[in-house]
């Protein structure tokens, strides 16, 4: 089906005697299905058994995305962060995921995504990468290109007030007493 996307249906829906037809047909093999003896389809062995899908992940951390990225997006995060990792689609990615990796989404969706994962780090990220085709943008990342140069998430006002502190006085001793402002890092560094 060239252009078309191929409906599917799982065997294990079908009757065990059609499922097991299907299971020995070898490649290039066909079954032919009829109704009232007239051939109505047919299904023909590939003879790619899959792999069953990996369970067993205690050796590298799992990041399921919550984001739509290409497969080669997906590739190049697993490839930055390393051996350690494993960058898998949200869909595919199993309910123990160490990392879930979202764009700015709504409280209730977090929630919802919280759920399927309940061990997952919830991490939000903006993004934008041109090369590969990502972007979501988010209301830090518009609000810091506006010109705010710091963003700080504080649980209590005494604790704003030691970031705060912190913020003034870092930015000055890095900018020699003058107020320069600060940058957002460029996307490849």
């Amino acid at each position: 089906m060239t252009g078309e996307r191929a409906r599917q249906i799982d065997v294990g829906r079908l009757p065990e005697d059609v499922a097991d037809l299907i299971d020995a047909l070898g490649p290039g093999e066909n079954l032919v299905l009829t109704r009232d003896g007239d051939p109505i389809a047919m299904v023909s062995g590939t003879g790619v058994r899959p792999e069953p899908p990996r369970t067993d992940y205690d050796d590298v951390t799992v990041v399921a995305t919550a984001m739509k990225l290409s497969a080669s997006a997906r590739m190049s995060l697993s490839a930055e962060l390393g051996s350690g990792y494993l960058v898998l689609d949200l869909h595919s990615a199993p309910a123990t995921a160490d990392v879930l990796l979202v764009p700015p989404v709504s409280p209730q969706l977090i929630g919802g995504l919280r759920a399927k994962f309940p061990k997952a780090r919830v991490v939000l990220a903006e993004v934008e990468d041109a090369e590969l085709g990502v972007s979501y943008h988010g209301p830090v990342r518009r609000l810091l290109d506006a010109g705010a140069e710091t963003y700080l998430t504080s649980a209590n006002v005494p604790h704003l007030a030691r970031q705060l502190d912190h913020a003034v006085t870092q930015r000055q001793q890095l900018a020699a007493g003058t107020a320069a402002p600060l940058e957002i890092s460029p996307a490849d560094s």
